[in-house]
């Protein structure tokens, strides 16, 4: 916005200079709605530098909201998280581009680290991914940051966050994934083609030890925390952009990471074989000092491991009074 003087008129002896109001910023609004539709039909999330964020994003006039997603892709930031989470982040972006609603009200739009670098130094931001509504009037208030590492950003969780802030309903559309469509038909052809083989002795079906491994697996599977994973799509673990510490237990109760699970799966199979070796032990009918010897061994394991279960549980529940051996 400029000011324009116009000429000076004399009446008498004094001069008075006259403003000419500026003319209202509807050109330069239109322009901004323009371009990014005509950026918006190339590509569904629109690559910004610092001089677009400001003109487009930042900078008045404007009468639409913009997602933006702040990332670090270049390979040599070694950000696996902000490759996952720009998968998500594009297969929403998609859904919004090509349904029936799609509109000039709203923009998803990303910033690169090494793209915008000024840009998180604006913003104070020292983290990435990291996504932010900025609303059509007015500044982004606190719930404009998607809780990224309370939710995940799996498509579906941004979706419903978006339409929490912009009253925008987006119905996410996934591409055909037949992965596992084809993994469990080789499953089953593998299945089938042992027991065709083995089919004049199938006593392997009756072996409690088979199935009790099987169960087993589902069980530390479902204990870790695997659907959890499977529902909120949170990253596998966090590194500190700052000193590069990279974290695999998140430090809240309300989040995991992925990473996370493994280790909780991995420390009770270490305690149910503990438990199996003592069973082993106490019932089998052995040398003593080879029983004796297991006993130890089963023994170990569950006090060293369980303490460490215990001290993660401690760690995410602030507070939580009891630990063992390991603080």
């Amino acid at each position: 916005t400029y000011l324009v003087f116009s000429p000076l008129r004399t009446r008498g002896a004094g001069a008075r200079r006259r403003l000419r109001r500026p003319p209202p910023p509807m050109n330069l609004l239109s322009e901004k709605v323009d371009q990014m539709m005509e950026w918006s039909s190339r590509r569904s999330v629109v690559r910004m530098n610092g001089d677009k964020f400001r003109r487009f994003v930042k900078a008045p006039p404007r009468n639409y909201s913009v997602i933006v997603m702040f990332t670090a892709l270049q390979p040599q930031r070694q950000c696996s998280v902000c490759r996952q989470a720009n998968e998500e982040y594009q297969v929403l972006a998609n859904s919004w581009r090509y349904s029936s609603a799609f509109s000039n009200k709203l923009f998803f739009t990303i910033v690169d680290y090494d793209e915008g670098a000024d840009v998180f130094q604006q913003l104070n931001m020292n983290s990435a991914p990291t996504f932010m509504h900025f609303p059509a009037k007015g500044k982004p208030r606190r719930a404009d940051t998607f809780d990224l590492q309370r939710i995940g950003f799996a498509s579906e969780q941004l979706a419903k966050w978006i339409a929490d802030r912009t009253d925008v309903q987006i119905r996410v559309f996934r591409p055909p994934n037949y992965s596992g469509t084809i993994a469990l038909a080789l499953l089953v052809s593998l299945v089938g083609g042992l027991l065709y083989l083995r089919r004049n002795n199938l006593e392997f079906i009756y072996n409690k030890t088979g199935w009790a491994m099987a169960a087993l697996c589902v069980v530390f599977a479902m204990t870790s925390g695997q659907m959890w994973n499977h529902i909120r799509g949170p990253p596998y673990a966090h590194k500190n952009p700052q000193n590069g510490q990279v974290s695999y237990i998140h430090g809240s109760s309300q989040a995991q990471f992925v990473a996370e699970s493994h280790i909780i799966l991995l420390l009770n199979a270490a305690i149910t074989m503990g438990m199996v070796l003592l069973n082993e032990a106490a019932t089998s009918k052995g040398d003593v000092g080879k029983r004796r010897i297991i006993c130890l061994v089963g023994l170990g394991l569950v006090v060293f491991f369980f303490s460490f279960l215990l001290s993660i549980f401690r760690s995410k529940y602030h507070g939580y009074p009891y630990s063992f051996l390991i603080k």
